[in-house]
């Protein structure tokens, strides 16, 4: 019987809300629309945490207070990661969170941004030589950092095979819809943004 896919979701002060919380209403409602449907005794398709630098709860932007499942130490091995946006400042220059970031985007199968999360991405030099995505204020800001990166605008997400970037916020649930996708069925995404009652836009 296959066991749970796992997926984290990183968290971190200033994090923007829609950007974590939308992909894991996704992935979480997901995960229920396919319980119904499945054999008793069936373990759920997905197993969704936050994950912070430590456990200690951290401030998402306007003060939503979130305390995490897991710290980065102590997580188990992923299936895919999420890095959301927001005020990605700090996170960019604590060297602990990139080599952790880098070493996900080594191991884990899919590895996802939202919005800004994509400069978290693109320091670790996983997104070099790939097309990218991020918030349409934060596209030129990203080409002028990150050269080496590819970066499109005017698109909900950026499908790259082992990395996907989205653009900014709601773009996130769109995207997060096309994971559900990729990692089950499209019939499974179609019937989880139903469930949401969300008009998913695929792209452009």
């Amino acid at each position: 019987m296959p066991a749970p896919l796992q997926i984290g979701l990183y968290v971190f002060d200033q994090v923007e809300v829609l950007d974590f919380a939308g992909p894991y209403e996704v992935l979480t409602t997901a995960a229920r629309v396919h319980g119904r449907q499945a054999p008793a005794g069936v373990p759920p398709l997905f197993e969704v945490r936050t994950l912070g630098r430590t456990r200690a709860p951290v401030r998402a932007r306007a003060g939503l207070k979130i305390e995490p499942d897991a710290s980065l130490s102590e997580h188990p091995p992923l299936d895919g990661l999420i890095v959301p946006g927001g005020v990605v400042t700090a996170e960019l220059d604590k060297p602990d969170v990139i080599a952790w970031l880098q070493a996900q985007c080594a191991a884990v199968p899919l590895v996802a941004s939202v919005c800004t999360g994509a400069f978290l991405l693109a320091k670790t030099g996983c997104l070099d030589g790939l097309e990218a995505t991020t918030h349409w204020e934060d596209v030129e800001d990203l080409r002028r950092t990150f050269p080496a990166v590819t970066v499109r605008e005017g698109v909900r997400w950026v499908d790259q095979g082992r990395f996907v970037t989205s653009a900014g916020i709601s773009a996130g649930i769109d995207m997060a819809l096309h994971l559900v996708e990729r990692l089950h069925s499209r019939e499974l995404a179609e019937r989880t943004a139903r469930q949401m009652e969300f008009d998913w836009v695929e792209n452009g």
